[in-house]
């Protein structure tokens, strides 16, 4: 094991969310061996005073890092580059998600995905893991109801269903997406907020998704997580330019 070395870096400043920003930083001291293998990455609090930016951009970035295989948290010991770092991992370049085409082609992705795993929910579920879809489903309208975006409820109900394939490399993929579509879908969401066809749309959809998990219909369970996943697009889409996209976007393109 090697300690953290003398931590150097600017603050960050360029354009891009802060935890891209971090993300690319990160990984050019690691690629650079500037954090060679089997380094301990400097605490949460440090990286946050020396790159300028919250804990839970440092913490978003430190996840995407391991979901790449660039880094492995140990117990009760932090979090550290990878001895054998994965030489070329599966990876989207955080550089460009940065219009509304770029990141429909993430969402296309994460619709095929989404569409088998509630195919396979509807077929594997246990009545436990169907209260938990529903509870989940429950904190996206109390989240709401608060004020709150229910961006962290929305991706819980997702999880909840991928829980309940009993595949654990699903839910890893789908959280390996939700790094890049987080801001997305707090775009999409204070877009919907504004239209009550939208509101009540998105709850339809998330209910029939339920319903056919809930009966044991694979076919309908797969067909009704397209649709949503579909109407996620659209109304992503519906966001008619850049400009528009950057100017809802709940950070300036990402904040602390």
């Amino acid at each position: 094991m090697t300690d953290t070395p003398e931590f150097k870096v600017e603050k960050i400043t360029l354009a891009g969310s802060l935890t891209d920003r971090v993300c690319r930083a990160l990984t050019q001291l690691i690629r650079g061996n500037d954090l060679a293998p089997g380094t301990r990455l400097p605490s949460e609090a440090t990286m946050a005073e020396r790159f300028g930016v919250s804990r839970t951009v440092i913490r978003e970035a430190v996840s995407r890092l391991k979901s790449e295989g660039l880094v492995e948290s140990r117990q009760g010991s932090g979090v550290f580059v990878r001895e054998e770092n994965i030489q070329s991992p599966f990876r989207i370049d955080p550089a460009i998600i940065d219009s509304i085409p770029s990141i429909l082609k993430v969402v296309e992705l994460r619709m095929v995905l989404e569409s088998e795993i509630a195919a396979l929910a509807a077929v594997r579920r246990t009545a436990a893991q169907l209260d938990a879809i529903r509870v989940a489903l429950g904190q996206i309208e109390i989240e709401e109801k608060e004020g709150k975006d229910g961006v962290e409820a929305d991706i819980a109900f997702h999880r909840s269903i991928a829980e309940a394939t009993g595949n654990p490399h699903f839910l890893a993929l789908i959280e390996f997406l939700f790094n890049f579509l987080k801001n997305a879908t707090q775009v999409t969401r204070s877009y919907e907020a504004t239209k009550k066809v939208l509101i009540n749309e998105v709850k339809q959809e998330h209910a029939a998704i339920v319903d056919a998990i809930a009966s044991g219909d694979a076919e309908a369970a797969r067909r009704c997580a397209r649709l949503h996943m579909e109407g996620a697009s659209r109304r992503l889409a519906a966001l008619e330019s850049m400009d528009d996209w950057q100017s809802r976007s709940p950070e300036p393109r990402a904040r602390t």
